[in-house]
């Protein structure tokens, strides 16, 4: 993990003080031929966020970086990326916009919550914790 955290920090601070130029808006299509396969880091306001690993059938499964992940799925709503959690049943609703250095995501569920930035890319599958056993 701490070492996840330091790959995070300097693709934090690499994104940032390079200028990001908004190609377009991704339609679902494109977004996901981008995202099936790929697992990929998040940040916002240059500080780590979270983890989305995409898997086949618009499967997800996040996390935020404390090893503890929520299985869900995602689908279009009227040209929206919505995703639904295992947990929240809620949809959470986004526009995507491919840039020079990967993926913005703009929350459109909840005006102003903010923007979230691609930091990093794997094919590698999240380190998900199990279940909290104990008393």
């Amino acid at each position: 993990m701490k070492t996840l955290a330091i790959l995070l920090s300097c693709a934090l601070s690499w994104a940032l003080a390079t200028p990001i130029m908004a190609q377009k808006t991704l339609s679902p299509a494109e977004f996901e031929a981008y995202v099936t396969g790929k697992t990929l880091y998040f940040g916002q306001a240059g500080k780590a966020y979270g983890v989305e690993q995409y898997l086949k059938n618009r499967k997800v499964r996040w996390s935020f970086l404390d090893g503890n992940c929520k299985d869900g799925r995602w689908y279009v709503e009227t040209d929206l990326i919505c995703f639904v959690y295992e947990d929240n049943p809620t949809p959470q609703c986004w526009s995507f916009e491919l840039t020079t250095k990967g993926l913005k995501a703009e929350y459109q569920s909840k005006p102003g919550v903010g923007t979230l930035y691609e930091v990093n890319e794997t094919s590698e599958p999240m380190e998900c914790l199990g279940p909290k056993i104990g008393v």
